[in-house]
């Protein structure tokens, strides 16, 4: 179930992100969900975790439930937010109890009920230290991953620095990255050269959202900083309102997006499903 071991026999890997659900009804719907997407047969799953831990448990329950009900590999994000170190060591021995060997790594936002924390003597500032620390913990029982930014976290002051940030996640550690979403394959591709010429060879897997939601779309970038490039404008206001036109669209642009990412030799596609099948099986479908 290690990572690693699926990329050293897997060159081109296909994979899904999916998130807890809020309630009851919701984890019901999730595991139905799951259940389609992993028919899909992807090359692994990821979980993620809620600001500040608070989805920490069911994010775990996910990653053992796909493991073992469907025998996919699994992934739980980890986030060192708000938590101190204590903290993650009894999240770490929950994680090795469940028999988890996977871990995206990451710093995470503030609680929302507390946007103004800050790291005191017991936390963690950076996602680097959570890499060590995991590292120190597991050994080499486990492939760690971490985010990457193809056109610069928010928190860096530009594009190279933030290429030297995540260079110390792989002194740390870290083993591949995902990347948050882009629309414009070039951001993906330089990113790729800059990281190449810090010195990190490592897997980089490229996230893709598909369009389903013009309106949605805009109101998230505006929050995680992500450019709305001219052309999902032009493709997308004008349908804004109709829905199927907007998945029709959705649709040729991911697969669009996905083809051109892997001709320019990405090493697969993470996508965030929004705990959807539809259309991650026609992209899918159309890309593998």
């Amino acid at each position: 179930m290690l990572l690693v071991e699926v990329f050293k026999n897997q060159p081109r890997t296909f994979s899904f992100e999916v998130f807890p659900a809020k309630t009851p009804e919701g984890h019901a719907k999730l595991l139905e969900t799951l259940k389609g997407l992993c028919a899909l047969k992807p090359d692994f799953i990821s979980c993620t975790y809620g600001a500040g831990g608070g989805s920490r448990e069911k994010t775990l329950d996910i990653v053992e439930h796909i493991q073992k009900s469907y025998d996919i590999a699994a992934m739980a994000h980890l986030t060192c937010m708000a938590h101190t170190r204590d903290e993650i060591k009894n999240i770490l021995d929950d994680i090795n109890r469940r028999e988890i060997k996977n871990i995206l790594a990451m710093r995470g936002d503030p609680p929302k009920d507390n946007s103004d924390w800050a790291p005191g003597p017991g936390n963690f500032h950076y996602s680097c230290e959570l890499v060590a620390f995991i590292r120190d913990y597991f050994g080499s029982d486990c492939s760690i991953g971490v985010a990457g930014f193809p056109e610069g976290h928010l928190l860096a002051p530009d594009r190279q620095m933030d290429v030297q940030y995540l260079k110390e996640k792989f002194k740390s550690g870290a083993d591949f990255v995902i990347t948050q979403l882009f629309f414009n394959n070039e951001d993906y591709f330089d990113y790729v050269r800059r990281l190449r010429d810090v010195g990190v060879d490592a897997r980089v897997i490229p996230g893709v959202l598909p369009i389903t939601d013009y309106k949605a779309l805009m109101r998230f970038c505006t929050v995680c900083g992500t450019t709305i490039t001219p052309e999902v404008h032009s493709n997308f206001r004008p349908i804004a309102d109709d829905p199927i036109a907007m998945m029709d669209a959705g649709i040729d642009f991911a697969i669009r997006q996905c083809c051109s990412l892997l001709d320019g030799g990405a090493p697969g596609i993470h996508f965030y499903t929004l705990n959807k099948i539809h259309p991650i099986d026609t992209i899918l479908k159309a890309v593998r």
